[in-house]
């Protein structure tokens, strides 16, 4: 009878991980928006690797809310063979969780170097389409940064005036600031290197969350072990 008891306790605990999941999933999914609503705000449109990580965090959490579908019916059937299916696939969301955060940090470098190229490559459109002049102007000002690494970097723009840059990287934008600038006017930072620093503080927020995220994870796979074990050995759980 310990080991009955034992069991509707992991049973239990399960059903309230179930839900938990479900809560994750959600949040992934939401939070995979709110990265690519953030990376089109701040980096040209597919312009880079990182542009892939959205979807991979919606495609994960999708995953994550059917897999916790199936491990909702798995515990309130006590099925031994949904179990161990719930069961393989937490466990392939584990391994592609960490896959990713390891392939993140292997890639950190290249992601940053093919964003700089590719912003370096936009700015060549600048003031050729309205959609890139207004992107580098919400940019520069919401950033406080001017060019890819500097200021400098207009002035390999064939088409932009030397001694001019755009009037967003002006400290106090006017019209026309740019044009015949003061380095003491404008902000001297590069745009790359501001952006890279504010999306790596925020990357850290969500690497914290998806490691609890993990950890909630492992639990689900060893409650669905021991419940499997227990289905297996024929003992009563209900």
């Amino acid at each position: 009878m310990a080991v009955e008891g034992g069991m509707k306790c992991v049973k239990f605990l399960l059903y309230v991980l179930v839900l938990a999941f479900w809560a994750c999933a959600v949040g992934l999914i939401a939070v995979g928006v709110a990265v690519q609503f953030t990376l089109n705000q701040t980096i040209p449109i597919g312009s880079t690797a990182g542009s892939v990580v959205p979807i991979v965090i919606i495609a994960v959490g999708t995953f994550l809310f059917f897999v916790a579908f199936l491990g909702c019916c798995a515990t309130c059937k006590e099925n031994y063979c949904l179990m161990t299916t719930f069961a393989i696939f937490l466990s392939l969301i584990v391994l592609v969780e960490v896959a990713a955060a390891i392939a993140g940090y292997i890639f950190r470098d290249k992601v940053k170097s093919e964003f700089d190229k590719s912003f370096r490559e936009e700015m060549k459109n600048y003031e050729k389409s309205n959609t890139t002049t207004q992107f580098f102007d919400d940019l520069q000002e919401e950033f406080k940064c001017c060019g890819a690494v500097n200021y400098t970097d207009w002035e390999h723009v064939a088409h932009m005036p030397k001694n001019k840059v755009p009037d967003s990287c002006c400290i106090n934008i006017t019209q026309g600031c740019g044009n015949g600038f003061k380095l003491s006017d404008i902000n001297q930072e590069g745009c790359v290197e501001k952006i890279g620093n504010w999306l790596k503080h925020r990357a850290l927020v969500l690497a914290g969350a998806a490691l609890g995220v993990t950890f909630v994870e492992i639990l689900g796979v060893i409650f669905a072990c021991c419940l499997m074990k227990s289905i297996r050995s024929g003992y009563e759980v209900m």
